[in-house]
Formats: structure tokens, sequence, C-alpha cells
């Protein structure tokens, strides 16, 4: 594995430990596609640290159980910003 991926690699990983981020968090970070930094930390990562890869994995299933609420939340933020809208323009 080339140089710069690896430091890529173990800085996406210390950005998505330290802040608690998503995976597209971290990737508008780092900018680069969410992809890449999925791809990163899944496979990539436990080549290098298996200990931090670890500490990535129950962070990226703890994300995903709670991505339908994450969902909900953005849906329930649009709704009420329309309904602002609307109300402002009447």
């Amino acid at each position: 594995m080339d140089y710069q991926i690896r430091q890529r690699v173990l800085k996406i990983a210390d950005i998505f430990l330290t802040d608690r981020s998503t995976v597209r968090e971290v990737a508008k970070k780092v900018d680069c596609s969410k992809s890449t930094v999925h791809k990163d930390l899944t496979e990539r990562l436990p080549d290098l640290n298996q200990d931090l890869y670890v500490e990535v994995k129950k962070l990226l299933e703890y994300n995903k159980s709670i991505r339908h609420l994450r969902g909900g939340e953005a849906t329930r933020r649009r709704f009420l910003k329309e309904k602002e809208n609307r109300e402002a323009s009447e």
C-alpha cells in the first residue's frame, strides 16, 4: 500500500473516532468520496492497525443502528422549514 494512502487511512480513522462523525461528514472534511472513506475504514485499516479497526467498526455499527433515526430527524426538519416558508409567504 502506498505511503500516502496509509497516511490518509490513519487520518480518516482518527477524525472518525475523535469527532464521532458519520462517513459522510468525514468525507467532506478530507475532501474525498464517502465510498473511499468507507473502503479505507473497512478494507485498508485492518491491514494497518487491527486495534484501531475494532474501535472504528464499533462506531460504524452504531451509526448504522441509528441511521433510521437520523433520516427521520432530517425529514422532520425539512417539513418544518417548508411550513415556515409557506407561512412567511402568506
